[in-house]
């Protein structure tokens, strides 16, 4: 949520603090932070980066992130995960960020990346290379397997909201089948995405590629529970004609299972 200069403060900030400390050994800036993906920041984009330790010291320096900027601007910081945190700002700036070494990090996948500090053998550099190998190994969709995922999360969504646990089945419904269903419309269209396409949440931006499904998967998930769902099931519908691979006899049997039919 930072005006430019500011964004690009807290970045010399983060420089100067992993540089000025010890057992800090690197800083990568990802995504939106990075220099290849600037263009695409508006107030919304926060700080997604890694903050590289020495071999072996992650454990011990996690505790203390007195290296951030800013100290006294910051309200909360809280873990996410072993390596993971976040650290939010008093004018709503959001940081991101795995600290650890380069060991913890062997299985990163990462797209746009700019290292910003490195020791002398380049282990951010290195880090990096093999971030972005992955993501592009990675990097492709099984239509049919995603649209049969679709199913099965509808079937356990609904169930669960049938049975009284909305939270959950809503969660089915609307996250991972959902999470699936446009992992199975990105599949069918490959020719359709564009360098905005995030390798590592195939729902980012899936809205500025696809407009037209991602209002109406909007549009579906914005109902009640049971309704989400059944739109959802439409949805998959609309990817069967001329698809010989459709799971076509399994959305049968979900649809008379559910009393769709």
């Amino acid at each position: 949520m930072a005006q430019p200069e500011r964004y690009e403060a807290l970045s010399r900030g983060l420089a100067d603090g992993v540089r000025s400390h010890e057992d800090l050994v690197g800083l990568v800036l990802l995504g939106s932070a990075s220099d290849d993906a600037r263009l695409r920041r508006d107030e919304w984009s926060d700080h997604d980066f890694f903050a590289m330790t020495a071999e072996g010291r992650g454990a011990r320096l996690r505790p203390d992130l007195s290296w951030l900027p800013d100290q006294d601007r910051i309200v909360l910081t809280a873990r996410e995960g072993e390596i993971g945190f976040v650290a939010v700002y008093d004018d709503g700036h959001v940081f991101e960020f795995a600290m650890s070494d380069a060991a913890e990090l062997a299985g990163a996948v990462a797209a746009e990346a700019t290292v910003v500090v490195d020791d002398a053998a380049g282990t951010a550099a290195t880090l990096v290379r093999s971030a972005q190998a992955r993501a592009r190994a990675a990097d492709g969709f099984d239509p049919q397997n995603d649209a049969r995922l679709v199913l099965v999360k509808l079937l356990i969504g609904v169930g669960r909201v049938r049975r009284g646990e909305r939270l959950n089945g809503g969660a089915f419904i609307r996250q991972w089948a959902v999470n699936h269903l446009v992992r199975a419309i990105r599949g069918r269209a490959p020719g359709e995405s564009t360098a905005l396409r995030d390798v590592n949440d195939p729902v980012r931006r899936f809205e500025r590629e696809h407009p037209v499904w991602g209002e109406r998967i909007a549009a579906a998930v914005a109902r009640p529970e049971e309704e989400a769902a059944r739109e959802v099931y439409a949805l998959l519908l609309r990817l069967q004609p001329g698809w010989d691979e459709f799971p076509t006899r399994a959305a049968q049997a979900v649809a008379r299972r559910l009393g769709w039919d």
